[in-house]
């Protein structure tokens, strides 16, 4: 009778299995195997159940088992299969050589069998990886083609969704964008057919929506997360994965105007157990951008502290947070070394339209246009979507700080067309601010003040302070000038040499130099003497 009742509780536990009933299988799968019923099989089963409650010790521990059992039991391939799983989680938990010793074993059982088997298409595709880490793209996609070869010709769904998936992110790594992206898109058709295991499940969900953020392919990535919301809905026990999907939810949030719900999102993620130092950071980061954004500048400093100190390059936010204090230097230096340790296309793209925005306020104004055509180039790789807007504003921004409104307006209605069929409204209102220059410098007034007073009921809506700030620097009486050029012009009318300057405002000559000939520019005059008869006369001092 004790066995039956013993065989009773692991049926169940295979059954809360199917049914993705987590905790349940977990504690049932638990009996049994304390009963002395559990197979390898059914410990990779419990493995599974303790992944997806966030129990990332037990699942190694209780998969070293299920390898063991499976050499005992003759099979080598699934010990195989099970050590490749092995290493990956500890590779994921930064643990290289048992990450390595694991992959050495899996290949040793493979060597053995032979290579005529779907097991050693699990460790071609960990040396696509590997090759990937080395930023070696086209020689991981290569050998991610061979993976899903292998995968297509043993029927395994699991290893052709990953090698699909692999295969997407090294296309868009070596700029082929929409390739990569159409992959993307077949991983996740098994996906949502239900093909897959839950942990592959929830690996292509979160690498595929990363992968469409990367791309700046905002449609895409708003979808999958809708979906991947769902499918965390339909297990409410689960803890894996539903961290990510907070982040995810987070920026989906921000980009549709729902600061706050995206910043409570974000700090739900960042607590959540089981969260990887990885998704732990992009959270703090998350909540830095939307922080800083309202003019929360101590706490968004903070957030990105925080980022960094879990593995996360605080940039481009913490630059944009140094122009936000009127640290332009700063800003700038940051922007310059961050940009130039990356040479993949992608990241840059990443980096680019604060790269202009930083360079642009500090008043290098070739370096700007310089940022802006590469970003240009780049975006000519995608058919629409966020990273053409980005590129069209960036080109309009450099176009007023050559007084080209003309040229200025052409791209810009562009990209606010683009931010506008996104739905977002921040984005749409930054564009409108500089529509509103533009046509204030061709003398139309009208146009200009709708734009501008659009921008700004926005801005207010959302609460973006330091815009709103911003839109009070292009009113007429300040003649374009920026805050910090102000600051500076009354110094000059004051008879202060550069060098004094930059001492009051704690910043470098050089700096100094640049707002001096910007604001020469920007009132018509040719001489100190000059700019500052022309502050006295319109009262800027």
């Amino acid at each position: 009778m004790r066995r039956a009742a013993a065989t009773s509780v692991l049926e169940r536990g295979r059954l809360s299995y199917e049914q993705r009933a987590w905790a349940d299988a977990y504690e049932q799968l638990v009996q049994a195997d304390d009963e002395g019923l559990s197979g390898a099989d059914d410990l990779e089963l419990l493995a599974t159940a303790a992944y997806m409650l966030g129990r990332d010790d037990e699942y190694v521990s209780i998969l070293e088992r299920a390898h063991r059992q499976h050499v005992e039991d003759g099979e080598p391939l699934r010990a195989a299969r099970v050590a490749v799983w092995l290493g990956l989680q500890l590779a994921l938990r930064g643990e290289i050589g048992g990450a390595a010793g694991w992959n050495g074993r899996a290949q040793r059982l493979v060597d053995r069998a032979g290579r005529d088997n779907v097991e050693y298409g699990y460790l071609v595709l960990a040396d696509a990886s590997a090759q990937a880490e080395e930023s070696d793209w086209e020689a991981a996609l290569v050998t991610a083609r061979e993976s899903a070869e292998i995968a297509e010709r043993h029927g395994d769904a699991d290893l052709l969704a990953l090698a699909l998936m692999d295969q997407g992110q090294f296309l868009m790594r070596l700029g082929r964008v929409d390739g990569g992206l159409r992959l993307l898109d077949e991983a996740m058709v098994a996906l949502t057919a239900g093909e897959l295991s839950p942990i592959v499940t929830g690996l292509v969900y979160c690498s595929v929506i990363d992968g469409c953020h990367e791309a700046s392919e905002l449609r895409r990535a708003r979808d999958w997360t809708a979906a991947l919301t769902r499918w965390c809905a339909e297990q409410p026990d689960m803890v894996s994965f539903t961290g990510r999907c907070l982040v995810h939810r987070a920026e989906i949030m921000q980009l549709h105007g729902s600061w706050e719900d995206a910043l409570e999102e974000a700090r739900r993620a960042a607590a959540r157990p089981g969260m990887s130092r990885a998704g732990i950071a992009q959270a703090h980061y998350r909540q830095g951008e939307i922080l800083r954004l309202r003019g929360r500048l101590a706490e968004a400093e903070e957030a990105y502290r925080s980022a960094s100190a879990n593995g996360r390059e605080p940039q481009p936010g913490l630059a944009l947070l140094r122009l936000a204090q009127g640290n332009e230097d700063a800003a700038a230096a940051a922007m310059r070394r961050a940009l130039g340790e990356i040479a993949d296309p992608t990241a840059r793209a990443a980096l680019l339209p604060a790269f202009v925005e930083v360079m642009l306020a500090a008043g290098e104004v070739d370096d700007a246009e310089r940022a802006g055509a590469e970003l240009q180039e780049i975006a000519a790789g995608y058919e629409d979507g966020a990273l053409p807007a980005a590129a069209a504003y960036a080109r309009g921004a450099v176009s007023l700080a050559r007084s080209d409104p003309e040229s200025a307006l052409n791209v810009l209605r562009q990209a606010e067309r683009t931010w506008h069929e996104l739905e977002a409204p921040y984005e749409s209102a930054r564009v409108r601010a500089l529509v509103g220059q533009a046509c204030r410098e061709l003398g139309d007034e009208d146009t200009a003040a709708f734009e501008l007073e659009a921008a700004r009921g926005i801005f207010e809506e959302l609460g973006a302070a330091p815009d709103l700030a911003r839109l009070d620097e292009t009113r007429p009486e300040r003649h374009g000038l920026t805050e910090r050029e102000l600051e500076v012009l009354r110094l000059v009318a004051a008879g202060k040499s550069n060098r004094e300057i930059a001492a009051a405002l704690v910043i470098s000559e050089h700096t100094v130099a640049r707002h001096v000939q910007n604001i020469f520019g920007k009132l018509d005059v040719s001489s100190r003497t000059a700019a500052g008869a022309f502050a006295f006369e319109h009262r800027l001092v």
